[in-house]
């Protein structure tokens, strides 16, 4: 009896570089929008696992790049701090989706002509135990 066939496919995943020094990928895009939906750089962090000064050196990045900010943040206190997505920054999400929707569209015919290639997925090793003892 033959293993059940597992399921590979092609995905395409988009950077694109902004010059020599900066890119723009699903990651950073991602952050924006977790930054819109949480309205904090903090938020946004904790809820993709990963420190905030990480995050802050992504959205750190694309300042640099673009000639418009794409997050505004409000300094902390009493009332708590908090950052915002800019119109550009809502920009920048909504052209790099529309990049990513035309990538794949544009080359889902190639996709599957290699996924039909594919060899089956092996199946993970067993791990064999060790007699107690």
């Amino acid at each position: 009896m033959q293993p059940p066939k597992r399921s590979r496919t092609l995905r395409l995943r988009l950077h694109v570089h902004l010059g020599d020094e900066h890119s723009l990928g699903p990651g950073k895009v991602q952050l924006l929008e977790t930054v819109r939906e949480l309205g904090s750089i903090t938020a946004a962090a904790r809820s993709m696992g990963m420190a905030y000064r990480h995050a802050w050196d992504l959205i750190d990045d694309l300042e640099r790049c673009f000639r418009r900010p794409v997050v505004e943040t409000a300094s902390g206190g009493r009332a708590g701090g908090g950052a915002r997505l800019t119109p550009f920054g809502a920009e920048v999400i909504r052209r790099f989706r529309a990049m990513e929707r035309a990538a794949n569209a544009g080359m889902a015919k190639e996709l599957r002509a290699l996924e039909a290639e594919l060899r089956p997925a092996r199946r993970p090793a067993r791990r064999r135990r060790r007699p107690s003892g």
